[in-house]
């Protein structure tokens, strides 16, 4: 079995993998890192791993994780099943380089386009010729609603909602409005850009926000939930048969 380690700001999601399929997703805060990675190392015969960090370890927390994984840590020098035609490759985040990982894997000879919508929301382009080109990066749906709340002196700060017009008949709704409006036609905007130039163009939906955003946007995408995890198991099995 194999583990995949997904490590964000706050939360950490952890999948185990057999035979390539995910067995189990556990989710919990990044302070709790170690105590639930013991717990799964009891149920669970770990193998290999790999870790995908957007945040900092501490000394003690890499200490421990060592002696319980010796994993495989993502960064941008990890050989990865893909061409990486980004001009800064070394400042492309690794939750970006697992999307383009899944992406080749998963649509093999496809021009993809990838939205993790998530903290921020992302976009990653990758060619039918397994080449990562970029994308873009823009304010995510808690990002934009913050943004209103701390930017001003009398805005409430609100939760996501689903809206079924586009006309805010109070404060409140114009809120949503904006912001829930204003992220599902960013999102199709780009992908028509994309498709204008790319006509055999897949698109991939991921993150925190997909459930949300799919029935919003009632488009034709492939929501995946699990894509940053499917793609970090792709490096960490690419990685293994170069041993």
């Amino acid at each position: 079995m194999n583990l995949i380690i997904d490590v964000g700001n706050t939360r950490v999601k952890v999948a185990v993998f057999e035979s390539g399929k995910i067995v189990e997703v556990f989710i919990f805060q990044k302070e709790k890192i170690i105590e639930n990675l013991k717990k799964i190392f009891q149920d669970f015969f770990i193998e290999h791993s790999i870790i995908s960090s957007v945040a900092s370890f501490t000394d003690k927390e890499i200490v421990e994780i060592d002696k319980l994984l010796t994993p495989l840590f993502l960064n941008s020098e990890t050989k990865v099943p893909f061409k990486n035609k980004y001009d800064t490759p070394k400042t492309l985040g690794v939750d970006r380089i697992a999307l383009a990982a899944a992406a080749v894997n998963q649509y093999p000879n496809e021009n993809v386009l990838v939205i993790d919508a998530g903290t921020c929301i992302t976009y990653e382009f990758i060619s039918k010729n397994k080449e990562y080109l970029g994308g873009a990066i823009s304010p995510g749906i808690k990002m934009r609603y913050k943004a209103l709340n701390a930017y001003t002196s009398k805005l409430p700060l609100l939760e996501r909602s689903k809206i079924d017009g586009f006309i805010g008949s109070n404060t409140n709704d114009s809120i949503h409005s904006g912001v829930i409006n204003g992220v599902c036609n960013e999102i199709k905007g780009l992908i028509n850009q994309y498709t204008s130039e790319y006509k055999d163009l897949t698109v991939v939906l991921t993150g925190g926000d997909t459930k949300f955003l799919e029935e919003q946007l009632k488009s034709v995408i492939f929501a995946q939930p699990n894509f940053i995890l499917e793609g970090l198991h792709t490096i960490l099995i690419y990685n293994l048969a170069d041993d």
